[in-house]
């Protein structure tokens, strides 16, 4: 049933080859870089007005998305932890029910039309960037492979090369059968997994910290 939708993943994986190859010539065993990861099919194509911090709503609509909501908050940093500013921050992820504003995605999960989606933001002078979102939904990425909740971040800065990255969140069975994850070692999924850093309003707050390797 999901075959072409496995199809398409598989070519967006071939397609994240040349960035995860570039990165990972520049690193040596251990320095503790943030992994890069395949961007996969559903990088959005269709253009949107609202790209701002908090994609569980949308400007111009009164409803607000499905879902739980959480705060993704974290810094952008170099490999000796000092921050990076001004670095564009591109992140785009499924519904909370596993769904993708994507033409390709052909999960028969519905759409939420309050939800955004995709966002742009910027790091701020500590490197700091915080969004509000919804938990993404799972979904069936094969017959055999079911994807856990994670967010897609793509980071840039001139000077820095361009990390293309997924995170994830703790506490999730299908982290360790997931066909991605569990290809990193012990070290890199520490890197890649968000750590819940308690609660904000009544919503859970997880820390990413994304660590960028220079030119």
């Amino acid at each position: 049933m999901f075959f072409s939708r496995r199809k398409v993943l598989k070519l967006g994986m071939i397609g994240g080859l040349l960035p995860f190859l570039g990165l990972k010539a520049c690193m040596k065993s251990g320095e503790g870089y943030t992994p890069p990861e395949v961007e996969g099919p559903f990088y959005p194509v269709v253009a949107q007005k609202d790209w701002d911090f908090d994609l569980t709503k949308i400007e111009g609509l009164d409803g607000i998305a499905e879902g739980a909501h959480v705060i993704i908050s974290g810094r952008i940093i170099d490999i000796k932890g000092n921050p990076v500013e001004g670095v564009t921050v591109d992140l785009w992820q499924a519904n909370a029910k596993g769904r993708y504003r994507h033409p390709h995605d052909e999960n028969p999960a519905p759409l939420d039309p309050n939800f955004q989606g995709w966002a742009i933001v910027q790091s701020g002078e500590n490197g700091g960037f915080r969004f509000k979102t919804v938990m993404p939904g799972k979904y069936p990425a094969a017959d055999d492979w079911v994807r856990p909740p994670h967010i897609h971040f793509k980071i840039s800065k001139k000077g820095y090369i361009e990390l293309t990255t997924q995170m994830y969140f703790p506490d999730q069975a299908l982290n360790d059968s997931d066909a991605l994850l569990k290809r990193k070692n012990t070290s890199e999924r520490a890197l890649m997994v968000a750590k819940k850093s308690g609660q904000e309003d009544g919503l859970d707050v997880f820390e990413h910290n994304i660590i960028l390797a220079k030119v």
